[in-house]
């Protein structure tokens, strides 16, 4: 398999590009610089100059900053599939976070130019950019409301829930393989890492949440579900 071959196959496996044709994908293959990340390694960084687009083709990242005092705050993590700085391209603006890999990641960078001439080129792609920053400002709100009226242990149930979902849920129960580390859920709903620990063996004690080696497993996802929304309908 050729180089370009290889470049075109990496550009259909992102969701934002399903569907273009051989010769678009091509187009955009050439439009990209392609870079590998090991672990650790930082892809963004916060005030940085660049305006790239990210189109992420195999690995996973985070987007994530730290406070004055040294906390670590979590935005999202996001997976091979996903792309990452179309708000920088779009505003012209300093990047808002730092953005690292979390395993070995290949990304494929689109220069702003480059990605103003895509959205404009094809309308299907432009839909899912939009489409993209609704859903970013509606999860934005929904965090705010959280951490401004949600105590630390709902929070942290929340945030429980979300995994649940996103693992994917059957039989009302969710599988969440590999359990993400406590200091990670920490820097999600702004607390500490001692405070999931205890929140999390509270679960288990209630038969709530199971540990299964390296999984954790949420036994009754709609329970969990009436916890979060009980607090929030009276919050």
């Amino acid at each position: 398999m050729t180089g370009h071959e290889t470049s075109v196959l990496g550009l259909r496996r992102v969701a934002l590009l399903d569907g273009l044709s051989e010769a678009a994908l091509a187009a955009i293959a050439r439009e990209c610089a392609w870079r590998h990340y090991v672990a650790g390694q930082r892809i963004v960084s916060r005030d940085a100059d660049d305006r790239n687009v990210h189109f992420v083709v195999a690995g996973r990242v985070r987007a994530t900053t730290y406070s004055r005092s040294g906390r670590q705050v979590t935005f999202r993590d996001q997976q091979a599939g996903d792309f990452l700085g179309e708000v920088a391209a779009i505003d012209g603006l300093p990047r808002s976070v730092d953005v690292v890999a979390l395993e070995s990641t290949l990304v494929a960078s689109m220069t702003p130019a480059a990605f103003e001439r895509l959205l404009q080129e094809q309308p299907l792609v432009a839909g899912r950019v939009l489409r993209r920053l609704a859903g970013l400002v509606r999860g934005l709100s929904e965090r705010v409301i959280d951490l401004s009226t949600l105590g630390v242990q709902n929070r942290i149930h929340a945030e429980l829930l979300r995994l649940a979902r996103a693992a994917g849920v059957r039989d009302n129960a969710a599988r969440i393989d590999p359990a993400p580390p406590h200091a990670d859920i920490a820097s999600q709903v702004s607390t500490y890492r001692e405070q999931v620990t205890r929140e999390l063996s509270a679960l288990v004690k209630t038969g709530l949440l199971a540990k299964d080696r390296r999984a954790l497993v949420v036994l009754d996802v709609a329970r969990l579900g009436r916890l979060v929304e009980e607090v929030r309908g009276a919050a």
